[in-house]
């Protein structure tokens, strides 16, 4: 698999790099997220380990998120090699832009780095600063964030009290759907969108009524803001509850694991919604199942954000009572992996299989992993709100022992395990998440 790899990053070698920005010695430039000379000076960035000392509320709910793992992340770390084998360095801070905004702007990060010798703070990810000294929205993507140079801390308190470790002002865009969007909507260097969960979102029930991404990953709660500070109520959680998993959890406690499973849980329980009938049948005819799948998410669509490597599929299998699977769908390979395009062991050997996550495709049309190679992104997301019903053909052989069990799950994970083996990562398969989000059985008799 690592051959594979290898074979990959060679093809990406010999495609002709992106027209647009053009790089220089410093590598790419864009004079916002990727400026060519400093416009951060990065000891005057502060350590999340600083802002503890006052907000130890938020800084340890930060530390399990996965802002905090932004930089850490061995597979994230792994797609940036991949990305830096294939341009000789030179697009490296594309990834990261986002990941470490103070790495990048103070120029830590310049083409051919190593994330072992970034200094601590940029290390840290998307810290404090990344969020509470942006003055302004530049962009709707890419990191475009206008970071401020006063030492001032911003917020969504509409009367922050004067305090001596730093200034504060007061920022109610920093609880918006656009501002998520600065980090969280991601375009190809050569314009091709990768992740869209802000658009997403612009055209969902959510934004008609005024709900933000804050209200669902940022729920509110009353307390102080700051130790010495007066009773606030609305205050963000700052643990950023979604699908993946604690980005410290090397780091954390069994009690704080649990309270995030807890949490990530209670946000994914009414996500979908699945339903499973069968059609009319005899043994020894072909049964149709219909299946319907509901994305019950109200602010994006399922899956979302990086929809090219997280997976998300229809399982369906129907099995008589002796336990013989008359059919199955969506199940793996002897290696954990979708029976697909990618599988190394049945490679296209689920014709029937659904999937909702995205695709990209090269320009001699073949599929492709990487998205500097791809000029198209094929996507299969259920929209916010959106249903879909679909058709399933079982066999039923004569002499079918019954009652014959059917049942559907909608099935989601962070990685695919094949790419995480092709990156080289084998240690960190037990890591990968798999989640169901909805389930549905029926039995029929014969």
């Amino acid at each position: 698999m690592r051959g594979l790899l290898a074979l990959l990053v060679l093809t990406a070698c010999t495609a002709a790099p992106p027209a647009q920005p053009v790089p220089d010695a410093g590598g790419i430039v864009d004079p916002l997220s990727m400026p060519a000379q400093a416009t951060v000076n990065l000891a005057d960035v502060p350590s999340v380990e600083t802002c503890k000392a006052c907000h130890p509320r938020q800084a340890a709910d930060w530390a399990g998120s996965r802002h905090a793992y932004a930089v850490r992340d061995p597979v994230f770390q792994a797609l940036v090699g991949a990305r830096h084998a294939a341009f000789a360095g030179q697009q490296d801070k594309f990834c990261v832009q986002c990941h470490t905004i103070a790495g990048v702007r103070s120029l830590a990060v310049v083409p051919g780095f190593q994330f072992s010798d970034l200094p601590a703070v940029p290390m840290e990810g998307v810290t404090c600063w990344s969020c509470h000294a942006a003055a302004s929205i530049a962009r709707l993507h890419n990191a475009g964030l206008n970071m401020a140079n006063d030492g001032a801390m911003r917020g969504n308190l509409v009367q922050p009290l004067a305090n001596s470790p730093h200034g504060t002002v007061a920022a109610p865009f920093l609880q918006s759907a656009e501002f998520c969007g600065t980090c969280h909507e991601i375009v190809e260097l050569h314009g091709l969108p990768l992740e869209r969960p802000y658009s997403e979102w612009a055209d969902s029930p959510s934004a008609r009524v005024g709900q933000s991404c804050a209200d669902c990953h940022m729920p509110k709660y009353d307390d102080v803001a700051a130790l010495g500070g007066p009773p606030r109520t609305g205050l963000r959680s700052h643990r950023f509850v979604g699908l993946d998993p604690p980005g410290a959890r090397e780091a954390a406690t069994a009690d704080e694991r649990a309270a995030w499973v807890a949490d990530r849980d209670a946000l994914l329980a009414t996500a979908a919604a699945v339903s499973i009938a069968p059609g009319p049948t005899h043994a020894g005819d072909t049964m149709t199942v219909t299946v319907n799948v509901t994305n019950r998410i109200a602010g994006h669509s399922l899956p979302t954000g990086s929809t090219f490597i997280r997976q998300c599929w229809l399982e369906v299998r129907a099995v008589d009572s002796a336990g013989k699977v008359l059919y199955e769908t969506g199940t793996f390979d002897a290696n954990d992996d979708l029976r697909d395009r990618w599988s190394a062991l049945a490679p296209y050997g689920d014709p029937d299989l659904v999937s909702f996550s995205s695709a990209f495709v090269d320009g001699s049309g073949q599929p492709t992993l990487f998205p500097w190679l791809a000029v198209e992104h094929h996507r299969n997301q259920l929209r916010a709100g959106e249903q879909r019903t679909y058709s399933f053909f079982v066999q039923v052989p004569a002499g079918v022992t019954g009652p014959v069990q059917l049942t559907a799950r909608l099935r989601l994970r962070t990685y695919p395990p094949f790419l995480v083996r092709l990156l080289g990562l084998d240690a960190a398969l037990p890591t990968v998440l798999l989640t169901d989000l909805a389930t549905a059985a029926t039995a029929v008799s014969f």
